[in-house]
């Protein structure tokens, strides 16, 4: 939402600064304990700013913590709405947007699948360590051993190889 527009950037930064200082310092809700202000998106024409945030919760309780936390957010969304208004000196102060950021409980999540990869690769390492080849090592011939089965008198038909061109002009085939 930021797109190229540094101004837009800046004022994304100071809105940042002004929401969360104001949700520490300023608002005195129980409710917004433990909320992080981890991004905020103004789009280029600076009329909305998206406001991304996180809670650090109780085990089992972070659902019913999150929209307790989202409805006293939109509550005091005018109350801050001012505050940054004052503190950008902007003629138009954006519309505030508070949207719930998923991404570091998705971080965890990812830890979690990265953690098991680790430890199943770790258990397939220790099964490599012992393991032996159910035949030969390496069961493929190579050009440097001698062919067990070299002389090869006769084709598939039974005939004879040609060893000279007197015996490929007796049938017809040479010259």
């Amino acid at each position: 939402m930021a797109g190229t527009n540094p101004r837009a950037a800046r004022i994304a930064a100071l809105i940042q600064r002004v929401v969360a200082s104001s949700i520490e310092r300023e608002l005195h809700d129980k409710r917004l304990t433990n909320i992080t202000v981890t991004e905020v998106r103004v789009t280029n024409d600076l009329q909305i700013a998206k406001i991304y945030w996180t809670q650090l919760g109780h085990e089992g309780k972070e659902s019913g913590e999150r929209k307790r936390a989202q409805q006293a957010l939109d509550q005091a969304k005018g109350h801050l709405r001012t505050l940054v208004g004052r503190k950008a000196g902007l003629r138009l102060t954006p519309q505030l947007q508070f949207v719930f950021d998923e991404v570091p409980g998705e971080a965890h999540e990812i830890e979690d699948i990265l953690a098991l990869a680790r430890k199943r690769d770790e258990e397939l390492a220790k099964a490599r360590a012992t393991a032996q080849y159910a035949g030969d090592a390496d069961p493929y011939k190579h050009d440097d051993e001698p062919a067990e089965d070299d002389d090869f008198d006769e084709d598939i038909d039974g005939d004879e190889d040609f060893d000279s061109e007197d015996d490929a002009t007796d049938e017809g085939l040479g010259e």
